[in-house]
């Protein structure tokens, strides 16, 4: 004969959590209501009542001003408002799974949709769920939604589908199913609770693999009513007991395999006695005795063990865990992530399965004190050094500058970036970098030492060597290229036009004279270039910057011709004659036969540099780019005129 006990028998962490405040607020305050029973197990209800836990079934029967304690199974919005005109200190022991469902009931209220609730009518969840809705049905099963489904009316109301959290995973599964087809805005929440899933699953192997099945627990609970159901299923021979004084020696099978599992609601204590009604040779599957078992749930946590819990509650400085053991663990804020902008609420939540690090136990007042970005670490270290050996790329957020580089941290182990692979040239400021979100590449790695090195250059390096690659495939006279100044000399500047460097010669700058490229163009410069010139060979590339457009012979000549007027400006005097501009670009010049319609000795002796006066266009060298003005020809024109 064998015996094997379910992993999951006895307490969920909601009704733990529940039991665990009852008795932490005896210890530290003396007496306490609760309003209802905290749980559905009259014996350990008489267990807390001599500790000083009292149970109130109504309002009235807790005096104003006193301590309460909210069940388990949760209340309705209005109890938390009467407890507060009563003036009472509220101590909220509602599992956390419940108070998801309330969320969710009343905003799916307040969208003006109908709930609809899958559980048993009057039990305490059930109607702690309806008192946060504005209206609610509840049904218990395939039958009810199937009666619920053929009612409705084609334009009737949409419709949210939630579940107390013990519902029967197949009696959900089949419900949703029926409501499918007729609800056309139905929306649905699974809030099933995870161990009730897997408390049944587990009752639903274990009966089928045996002779004999013991389910403990009180029989005002529905989710051991449930345990019940499915071993009956699945077992011909189940006794439903709940507590050690109801089962007799004579009704234990004497060969075969016996399956004991117990509800959410039975304490340790009573499968403990039950255990004790075993005889001392029967032995666990395992090898294990049964009393050893139950005594798992209570072991001592070591420091650096690593853990894994549900998080029960959220506070400004930490986060409650619940980690199926008698100590209350706690993370810290500051030990949840390495990231400065980590944000708590959009992260963590009610509910929500959790792996730490046990930093410090302290067993004289029963808390733990855990770290989630130690957990981070670890795991981080294991994808950096995989990322250090497979050479792939890391994604990390800049934290800090120091005088020799930056820091990052990434997957929560924190990677030193030196100056000089940054990517920042070196006159450059690094802050901007901080807070920022980079890719690198680790180059160096020390897990003893806990160095890690990195490089974002590397990164820019191989992005940048291919789009060179990309650029020397496709590149051809006439292409244009979005480019960034990169140096300048005397003769040109060097623009990179995404990946490679091409030259603009100081001739290509500018269509004016310039003694020097800053006159046009500074180091950072966005500019528009083209190709004018090309050695694949020599990977050289000659590129042009001014336009043709732009040119100013072409802007002389879409104004004048010969025989135009035009005020021209004095500029420069020579023995022959004196230099004028005509457009910005573009000088004509007046031969000193041309100045004046008298003999003059030297130019000056009838104009001055700056001069702006009117003068002919008498001629124009396309091929050479020259112009022949004259001043004589106008004055000349006018003696005409006047005879």
């Amino acid at each position: 004969m064998s015996v094997t006990v379910a992993k999951t028998a006895g307490f969920c962490f909601g009704v733990r959590r529940a039991v665990d405040l009852a008795e932490q607020q005896t210890r530290q305050g003396g007496e306490i209501y609760a309003y209802g029973e905290i749980i559905h197990n009259m014996h350990e209800i008489a267990r807390l009542e001599k500790m000083g836990v009292h149970t109130a079934q109504t309002l009235d029967g807790i005096p104003d001003g006193e301590r309460v304690l909210i069940r388990a199974h949760g209340v309705a919005r209005s109890v938390y408002d009467a407890f507060r005109q009563k003036n009472c200190e509220i101590y909220d022991a509602t599992c956390p799974f419940v108070q998801k469902i309330h969320r969710i009931v009343d905003r799916e209220s307040r969208d003006g949709r109908l709930v609809l609730i899958l559980g048993k009518e009057g039990h305490p969840e059930v109607e702690g769920i309806r008192g946060w809705c504005s209206e609610s049905v509840v049904i218990d099963g395939e039958q009810a939604a199937q009666t619920f489904a053929d009612a409705l009316e084609p334009a009737s109301r949409p419709v949210s589908l939630v579940a107390q959290t013990t519902v029967n995973r197949a009696i959900w599964n089949i419900s949703v199913s029926i409501l499918k087809k007729r609800c056309t805005n139905l929306k649905i929440f699974d809030t099933i609770c995870k161990a009730t899933d897997e408390r049944q699953s587990e009752a639903r192997l274990l009966a089928g693999a045996s002779d004999q099945m013991i389910v403990i627990g009180d029989r005002k609970s529905s989710n051991t009513k449930r345990l019940y159901e499915i071993s009956r299923s699945l077992c011909r021979n189940v006794l439903y007991i709940e507590d050690a004084a109801e089962l007799t020696t004579q009704e234990l099978l004497r060969t075969g395999n016996i399956g004991i599992t117990a509800g959410a609601s039975t304490p340790a204590w009573i499968i403990k006695e039950v255990s004790n009604m075993m005889s001392d040779e029967i032995k666990i599957e395992n090898g294990e005795d049964f009393a050893a078992m139950l005594e798992e749930s209570f072991k001592t946590l070591n420091n650096g063990e690593k853990v894994t819990g549900t998080v029960v509650g959220i506070s400004n400085n930490d986060v409650q865990v619940d980690l199926g053991v008698k100590h209350t663990a706690y993370i810290p804020l500051s030990e949840l992530s390495d990231d400065p902008n980590y944000d708590v609420a959009a992260n963590i939540h009610v509910g929500d399965e959790i792996e730490a690090v046990v930093v410090r136990v302290n067993d004289g007042e029963g808390t733990v004190t855990l770290s989630k970005k130690r957990v981070d670490q670890l795991k981080g270290w294991e994808t950096v050094e995989k990322a250090y050996e497979e050479h792939t790329v890391v994604e990390g957020t800049i934290v800090e500058e120091n005088r020799g580089g930056v820091v990052a941290t990434a997957y929560g182990v924190r990677v030193f970036i030196p100056a000089s692979q940054t990517g920042v040239p070196k006159d450059q400021p690094m802050s901007p970098l901080v807070k920022t979100k980079q890719s690198f590449y680790i180059t160096e790695i020390n897990r003893q030492r806990k160095r890690v090195v990195g490089s974002i250059r590397q990164i820019q390096q191989e992005a940048r060597k291919a789009a060179a690659e990309q650029i020397w495939n496709t590149i051809e006279i006439g292409n244009e290229y979005d480019g960034v100044v990169k140096s300048l000399t005397s003769y040109g500047a060097f623009v990179d036009i995404g990946g490679v460097d091409g030259m603009v010669h100081i001739s290509e700058l500018s269509w004016g004279r310039i003694k020097h490229p800053s006159e046009v163009v500074s180091v950072g410069d966005k500019v528009k270039v083209f190709v004018i010139g090309l050695d694949k060979e020599n990977k050289k590339i000659s590129l042009g910057y001014k336009r043709e457009e732009d040119n100013p012979w072409n802007v002389f000549k879409s104004k004048y011709d010969i025989g135009s007027v035009a005020e021209v400006k004095i500029l420069k005097f020579m023995p022959f004659g004196a230099f004028a501009e005509i457009v910005p670009g573009v000088d004509g010049l007046i031969h000193i036969s041309q100045i004046a319609d008298h003999r003059i000795a030297k130019p000056e002796d009838a104009l001055e540099v700056g001069q702006v006066v009117e003068a002919k266009i008498i001629d124009i060298n396309d091929e050479k780019k020259k112009v022949s003005l004259s001043i004589r020809a106008l004055l000349e024109d006018g003696e005409d005129y006047e005879d």
